[in-house]
């Protein structure tokens, strides 16, 4: 459903951007019985089972759980969502591999892996029957906030008025900025490369990592016995890879992958994206919630971005159910801060726990390189340490 009406509405949630987290979060506070207007400058999402999206996620069981409580995770699963059971991890220098089995942690599945578009496509196709209006394309282009809400002004004209907004509307968040809020950010100077490919020897369910000084390879399990990579490299190298032609890549990957599943080969066209961590030094101002992207970035290496995102919006639903359950007001200023320093908290724990990995093990000091095998050995010696790290990683 698509709205332009000049008039000025009266809402309970404005929640700004259309992605996964702002769609999940829009259909999360409608379920809970809010009325809600969802602001995307761009079409909605259209996925196609032909067009694999390059942007995929690693899907952990609690976000699953979120999903399946809006309704939407059977038609992912149906559609394509490609379950992990086990993960390997080692380091190119020698030593030890830490590794996870599902049937270790009484699990059929570690997670799943599953692609951007369809996760956003199943969503906002659940956004109108769960009464939420989308206002697209249209963005938020002036902000005014009380004590009492938040005055909205959108590019199309039209004006909204909610008891609270949400900032889901990426790292470049137009309304973050219009709520003041400031980041605290640092570039790490390389990219990561995106592909399918396929391998000479099947993929086993296993998601596979191994660090390399320059930076971590993983070999994501996809359809169809193919695998997605996501290959962290520095800027410069990047550009080199990405110029490579098919065979010349092949050969490179195969040997960045230690032939780990046999020969490698590109089977789509190959992308890279910038690498930065960035962080909102709060996630609330006033009335004003910020959330996924636009709250934090993180380095993909533990493929935690998009759960930390959802995370905040299961949160806040949390917040918003128990105040509903006691008839209590669930815009309160306190309740909005202890959601706010909750996420943050654990947004900015696990964003530098991800970066001193990186650190760690994408560097050639003797020292470092040293220590790295036989850390990742330990760990994988010790079964409740073991345990602890994917329960952390899966949210349970």
């Amino acid at each position: 459903m698509t709205g332009h009406g000049k008039g000025r509405e009266r809402l309970d949630a404005v929640v700004a951007g259309g992605g996964v987290v702002g769609a999940a979060c829009a259909l999360a506070l409608a379920r809970a019985g809010l009325e809600v207007t969802l602001v995307e400058p761009r079409p909605a999402p259209r996925w196609a089972a032909a067009q694999p999206d390059l942007r995929v996620y690693a899907l952990a069981p609690d976000n699953a759980g979120l999903l399946e409580r809006l309704g939407v995770w059977p038609q992912v699963r149906a559609a394509r969502a490609q379950p992990y059971r086990r993960m390997r991890v080692w380091d190119a220098a020698g030593g030890g591999e830490l590794r996870f089995d599902a049937a270790s942690m009484a699990r059929e599945e570690l997670g799943w892996i599953v692609e951007n578009d369809l996760l956003a496509d199943r969503l906002w196709a659940a956004l109108a029957a769960a009464g939420v209006q989308v206002r697209s394309p249209a963005r938020v282009e002036a902000m005014e906030q009380d004590a009492a809400g938040v005055r909205l002004r959108l590019d199309d004209g039209s004006r909204l008025e909610a008891r609270i907004a949400v900032a889901a509307d990426g790292a470049g968040s137009d309304l973050r900025r219009l709520a003041g809020l400031e980041l605290d950010a640092h570039d790490y100077r390389q990219r990561g490369v995106v592909a399918y490919i396929e391998t000479e020897n099947p993929h086993e369910d296993t998601a596979w990592q191994r660090f390399l000084p320059t930076g971590p390879l993983a070999l994501l399990p996809y359809a169809d016995g193919r695998s997605s990579i996501v290959w962290t490299l520095p800027e410069d190298e990047a550009v080199r890879v990405l110029a490579l032609d098919d065979e010349a890549f092949a050969v490179a990957l195969t040997d960045a992958s230690a032939a780990r599943l046999g020969r490698a080969a590109p089977v789509s066209p190959r992308v890279a994206f910038p690498l930065r961590r960035q962080l909102v030094r709060q996630q609330a101002a006033g009335r004003v919630q910020v959330l996924g992207d636009a709250a934090h970035v993180v380095h993909p290496l533990a493929g935690q971005g998009v759960n930390l995102g959802l995370r905040d919006v299961a949160a806040l639903l949390t917040e918003v159910e128990a105040a509903r359950a006691r008839g209590s007001d669930w815009t309160a200023g306190h309740r909005l801060q202890r959601w706010a320093r909750r996420r943050r908290s654990d947004n900015t724990v696990s964003a530098y726990a991800f970066e001193g990995i990186n650190r760690l093990f994408s560097n050639a000091d003797p020292l470092a390189t040293l220590a790295r095998g036989p850390l990742l050995g330990l760990a994988g010696k010790l079964p409740p340490l073991r345990s602890a790290l994917w329960r952390h990683a899966a949210g349970i």
